[in-house]
């Protein structure tokens, strides 16, 4: 009988998250994407693994920015006000250069 939840504990949701993040079927990131200090960095090797892709579903804007979404979201209290900046620009950059309109 598989455990529940609750059993399991925080390191089963750790390793589901981070498994998806280094396996996800959408995209092949680049090692450390999340932890690059500049926005612009983050949004380009996004930008880079998306449109290599043959494997999304989506155009590679939305890939793109879901992958960002995801970390960001699953990452939550552990981020740090810096490094929830840092993602937060990076959704920006990401939309700069698919020249979508930044949000406000």
């Amino acid at each position: 009988m598989k455990p529940s939840r609750q059993t399991r504990g925080s390191a089963g949701r750790a390793r589901w998250s981070q498994q998806v993040t280094a396996h996800s079927n959408a995209l092949d990131l680049e090692a450390g994407v999340f932890r690059l200090d500049d926005p612009r960095a983050i949004a380009r090797s996004l930008k880079r693994s998306a449109e290599r892709s043959d494997r999304r579903k989506t155009t590679p804007f939305r890939s793109a920015m879901s992958m960002l979404v995801f970390f960001i979201n699953r990452a939550g209290r552990q981020l740090t006000a810096e490094q929830r900046a840092r993602l937060e620009a990076a959704k920006d950059e990401l939309r700069a250069l698919y020249g979508r309109p930044r949000r406000h």
